[in-house]
């Protein structure tokens, strides 16, 4: 974004930009911000950014011409619009979101502001774009869900689980797009044909996490889905813990569940997306205008099985399994 496109924002946000940041766009620095979900410390995040920064440099953007600041919310919605407003007033030349609730803050802010996006569920559903193809706005990104996900999610289970009966999904309903209603709509119309009631966790507290998981074990011949919620990621040993405990199968979007001692993970390939993002960045730092890069769905998807979780539960996992999984823990 160039100086004379600030001037003209709406809301009359025309205060001067503060010499040290106009200094560093005379001197050809652009200024990059991130607004991500999880905390700092979080390894798998270090991971992710550590990937987007390291497509950027790949790409030529190093601290040379770039500068980039970081905000994360720690799976806190609240806290996520704070950071938003902190990140706009910076008044950088492209933002980098992850996760729904990060963009849904960043567009309560700016709407001239380029904003690539990762790990969002539904955009289109939740307003950032009016389509994949044509998004249409000041922002742009790469989706972390389609649809048939759920409908492997539940064949998965049904396969693992014998006599599986009912299939809870949990979430926050403050981190997960349209309330988790969607993702409810779309389990229940992949279920009916399989026999399989489908039921709602909804949980808005950490102590909901393991009530939840509680009902889950106390009714059986019952399976979990943990949605793809920033919440829950994390939240997500604490998740992994209780699940072992009660003895409650559970399937995950991202593989580092599993990794973690979860049952199984199915997903795109959240480091994947994080390259990506940094190629959209890198356009629009060059001119590029969100409204004219389509929306990207995954192109990668890993699926994990822990067969020592899957004995703990007392579980086989059928050989095919197996020999189609990504990656086997043992």
């Amino acid at each position: 974004m160039r100086r004379r496109e600030f001037i003209t924002l709406a809301g009359g946000a025309t205060a001067a930009w503060p010499l040290a940041a106009r200094t560093q766009q005379f001197n050809g620095v652009q200024q990059v911000s991130v607004l991500m979900g999880p905390a700092e410390s979080d390894p798998e995040a270090q991971s992710e950014i550590a990937a987007f920064r390291q497509g950027l440099q790949k790409l030529g953007w190093t601290g040379r011409n770039v500068r980039i600041a970081y905000r994360r919310s720690a799976g806190d919605a609240n806290r996520m619009r704070t950071l938003a407003t902190e990140l706009v007033a910076l008044k950088p030349d492209a933002i980098f979101a992850v996760t729904t609730p990060a963009v849904a803050a960043l567009l309560g802010e700016t709407r001239t502001i380029p904003i690539v996006f990762a790990r969002v569920s539904d955009p289109v559903g939740s307003g950032f774009v009016n389509s994949l193809a044509k998004p249409d706005g000041n922002a742009t990104g790469f989706i972390n869900f389609e649809q048939s996900l759920v409908g492997k999610w539940l064949q998965l289970l049904k396969e693992i689980v014998p006599g599986l009966a009912r299939v809870t999904l949990m979430f926050n309903p403050a981190t997960t797009p349209a309330g988790g209603l969607e993702f409810l709509r779309i389990a229940e119309a992949a279920a009916s044909p399989m026999g399989i009631e489908v039921k709602a966790a909804r949980v808005r507290e950490v102590a909901d996490i393991e009530h939840a998981i509680v009902a889950v074990a106390a009714e059986g011949n019952g399976a979990l889905i943990n949605l793809p919620d920033v919440f829950l990621v994390v939240q997500r040993e604490l998740t992994v813990e209780l699940t072992a405990r009660h003895r409650v199968p559970t399937i995950y979007q991202y593989r580092y569940f599993a990794s973690s001692g979860g049952l199984m993970s199915y997903g795109p390939d959240a480091i994947d997306q994080y390259s990506r993002a940094s190629e959209y960045i890198d356009r629009i730092l060059k001119g590029a205008k969100p409204a004219d890069l389509p929306v990207q769905v995954p192109t990668k998807y890993e699926l994990v099985v822990n067969l020592k979780t899957a004995k703990a539960l007392g579980l086989n996992v059928p050989l095919h399994l197996q020999q189609l999984a990504d990656e086997v823990i043992e």
